[in-house]
């Protein structure tokens, strides 16, 4: 089957500082110079295109990111008729500003614009990769997006444009986390609200977390989900309602998880 020329848009209401546009095959896209109050970052996933921001002219093709201030006057158009595919994602910059205000940057200015307008980062173009394919992931919940997409803006920040470091904070907070996780583990969690909870800023958070605990808040919370399912199954209740009780979204999301975790099924547990 052909790639797809019409672009396709993602956005949800329990995340609205970003939104994302994937475009399969845009060979025929033509694009003014044009600017945006957001902060944009795209990835070419096949095929070349001309890139203009500023005075900046360059040919870029796959591999490459491109990065766009808000504000910035640019255009992005494909190469002779050659198929041309890219990702955007387009980022609220009160959201960005104060991801870098906890990062370390001053919290009396307003957003820091990139220097940087496009690079060839292998490992940025991947984890841009993986953080478009999770956000359009219908089944992936809400706190595992939003940790990744904190992750993946604070990586940002410091490839591109390096940001002074924060203070090492009291690790009882992250310890807090934790509990805080445990105690919640069955109903919805927010990143805010588990920062509010540990008074941490998220991409401290993120990070400490995962330097103590070698897992994001997400996946710990998983684990936890999966070890409550452990309990109730050996209770001998039905595996439909373990899985919502423990708070997966369907039978199928506890079952994946649960043979991740414990390389068998629900089923084979309880048996």
């Amino acid at each position: 089957m052909a790639p797809s020329t019409t672009p396709a848009f993602w956005r949800d209401d329990a995340l609205p500082f970003i939104e994302a546009r994937y475009v399969e095959d845009g060979r025929t896209v033509c694009y003014e110079r044009h600017f945006h109050d957001t902060f944009s970052i795209g990835q070419i996933t096949a095929g070349r295109s001309t890139y203009l921001n500023g005075r900046l002219r360059e040919t870029v093709g796959e591999g490459a990111v491109v990065i766009m201030n808000p504000g910035d006057v640019h255009a992005c158009n494909p190469v002779a008729d050659e198929r041309w595919a890219y990702r955007m994602l387009y980022v609220d910059r009160a959201w960005l500003a104060g991801l870098q205000h906890d990062l370390g940057f001053d919290a009396n200015h307003d957003l820091r614009a990139f220097s940087t307008a496009v690079t060839n980062d292998a490992a940025l173009f991947a984890a841009f990769a993986a953080l478009s394919t999770l956000l359009a992931d219908e089944s992936v919940d809400t706190l595992r997006k939003e940790t990744a997409a904190v992750a993946f803006f604070g990586e940002v920040q410091r490839r591109l444009d390096p940001a002074p470091c924060v203070p090492r904070q009291d690790d009882d907070k992250v310890r807090e986390a934790a509990e805080f996780i445990s105690d919640n583990r069955t109903r919805r969690i927010t990143l805010e609200e588990l920062c509010r909870a540990t008074d941490l800023s998220a991409s401290y958070l993120i990070r400490a977390f995962k330097r103590r605990y070698g897992l994001t808040p997400h996946a710990y919370l998983v684990n936890r989900r999966v070890e409550y399912g452990q309990v109730q199954l050996r209770r001998g209740r039905a595996i439909a309602d373990v899985a919502l009780d423990a708070g997966f979204a369907d039978q199928a999301h506890f079952q994946r998880a649960f043979k991740r975790l414990l390389a068998a099924t629900p089923r084979q547990y309880r048996a």
